[in-house]
């Protein structure tokens, strides 16, 4: 497939603990996915600010160059993208499904599959073939299904972890590569602009439910003596104070906030 015209959208990750910059992991799968399609070939493509030194990891994992549309902080990078990958005659676009930084909504590779007028591929796993103008691809479905898709050229793709695990990367060609700044036009996000950040909510945690397969099974499941120490057996109670008994448990369990 080094014939076809491959292009991974990159961005900038953060670590999960320490919050420091990093490669994004799903990004960096869709540069696995990219270099085992492409080889030297694959063209890596980030919209943002060039003095990153995260960038580089990208580099390290064997790439010659990363092209980067320099645009400045709080800049829409859905235009400058679209008009490259255009103007590039791109057939084939991997990204990753979110990023871990900024917004973090996974829209982009609807809106730009939309703006583009292309199919998009969501969860793909793998690009088995490509012949006279469709791609045959493996899609990941929930349960490690796996779903046979054929899809005409060009589209876009976005992978996770469903995708090859990316490789390491290594110091000395993280040096050696270079970052090819490219001066685009750039529209500032004002929807973004106006938007008020905040951490992501945890969802809540469910109450542990006693899977059984057999009648032994369950019985023991139901006459075991509870682990906790801290429960207490009502009895004889009002519907208000019972409906209240319930809502106390679900807020401690974290059901309900």
């Amino acid at each position: 497939m080094t014939d076809l015209n491959i292009v991974t959208l990159v961005s900038v990750g953060a670590h999960p603990t320490s919050g420091r910059a990093r490669r994004a992991e799903q990004d960096a799968r869709a540069v696995e996915l990219g270099l085992r399609l492409a080889g030297e070939h694959l063209r890596v493509v980030h919209a943002g600010d060039p003095r990153e030194e995260a960038l580089r990891a990208y580099l390290g994992m064997g790439l010659p160059e990363l092209t980067v549309l320099e645009q400045p902080a709080g800049a829409d990078a859905l235009p400058a993208l679209a008009d490259f990958l255009a103007e590039a005659g791109a057939q084939l676009v991997l990204t990753g499904s979110q990023a871990e930084t900024g917004e973090g909504s996974g829209l982009l590779p609807y809106l730009l599959a939309e703006r583009l007028g292309w199919p998009l591929v969501v969860g793909l796993a793998a690009v088995e073939k490509v012949e006279q103008g469709h791609a045959q691809v493996l899609q990941a479905l929930p349960r490690g299904q796996r779903r046979r898709l054929k899809v005409r050229l060009p589209f876009l793709a976005s992978v996770d972890n469903a995708a090859p695990v990316a490789r390491q990367s290594a110091f000395g060609p993280a040096r050696r590569g270079e970052l090819q700044v490219e001066a685009v036009p750039a529209l500032t996000d004002e929807l973004f602009a106006d938007a008020q950040l905040q951490p992501a909510r945890p969802r809540p945690k469910r109450l542990k439910v006693i899977k059984a397969k057999t009648a032994a099974d369950r019985f023991k499941a139901a006459t075991a003596k509870a682990s906790g120490d801290g429960g207490q057996v009502l009895r004889d109670l009002t519907p208000e104070a019972g409906a209240e008994a319930i809502f106390k448990l679900l807020v401690e369990e974290g059901v309900v906030r």
